[in-house]
């Protein structure tokens, strides 16, 4: 999967870079079908908040639809599992959602298909 990483007012690191591709490239293994995906990393709190918050924001591309999380945590580290534990929630939702679909369209199909079969019987 292709990852942009966006870092706002920052330079981030390789191995946070390294880390945030890697948790990605798992979320495979729930939907197979994503194309890619946007990584945005931001700072919270003005300039004399000696601790910030750090904000992750990610947003997945797949076929004829998107899935955006937004996730903040003390460290960049702490909100990349936060949102990919919303990510494989959503992401498990969206893979059913296509299979009832499917599943549907198949029946509505199978019904058309005996209506047919019935009428040329005569």
């Amino acid at each position: 999967m292709r990852i942009q990483v966006n870092s706002v007012h920052f330079t981030a690191d390789q191995k946070l870079l390294d880390f945030i591709q890697r948790k990605l490239d798992k979320l495979d293994t729930y939907y197979d079908r994503i194309t890619s995906g946007e990584v945005y990393l931001m700072l919270d709190g003005n300039d004399s908040n000696r601790i910030k918050q750090k904000i992750f924001e990610v947003k997945l591309y797949m076929p004829g639809d998107s899935i955006f999380v937004r996730e903040q945590g003390r460290t960049f580290e702490e909100a990349t599992d936060l949102a990919i534990d919303t990510l494989k929630t959503q992401l498990k939702r969206h893979k059913d959602k296509q299979r009832n679909i499917s599943v549907r369209v198949i029946k509505d199909s199978q019904q058309l298909v005996e209506v047919v079969n019935e009428d040329l019987e005569y």
